[in-house]
């Protein structure tokens, strides 16, 4: 199966479990990518223990998922994107939900 992940809220514990949910269908076999949108750009910077996000993120990436963000979305807030997180579009957003089984939005 591919999972699609379009992630765009702020909540630590709604982040974390959105990428906890995509490493295990990572390590269940499956391909899971994730694309931030909107405020979900910021999910680096969203970490309130007992929820590290980004250490998530990097469990994520580790297990073999992409993570895509949104450039216009980024630009916004003065960014350019990040290693983990880099410049993406909404062709790549398009091309992920359209070559995906499953979309679920976090």
């Amino acid at each position: 199966m591919k999972l699609a992940l379009v992630i765009y809220s702020t909540d630590a514990e709604t982040l974390w479990n959105g990428f906890r949910l995509g490493v295990f269908a990572l390590k269940a076999g499956d391909e899971a990518k994730a694309f931030l949108l909107a405020k979900g750009v910021e999910c680096e910077s969203h970490a309130t223990e007992p929820f590290n996000v980004q250490q998530m993120m990097q469990s994520f990436v580790d297990a073999g998922g992409e993570i895509l963000a949104c450039g216009t979305c980024l630009k916004l807030r003065n960014s350019n994107g990040t290693d983990l997180c880099p410049l993406s579009t909404m062709k790549d957003l398009y091309e992920l939900i359209k070559d995906s089984d499953k979309v679920v939005s976090i």
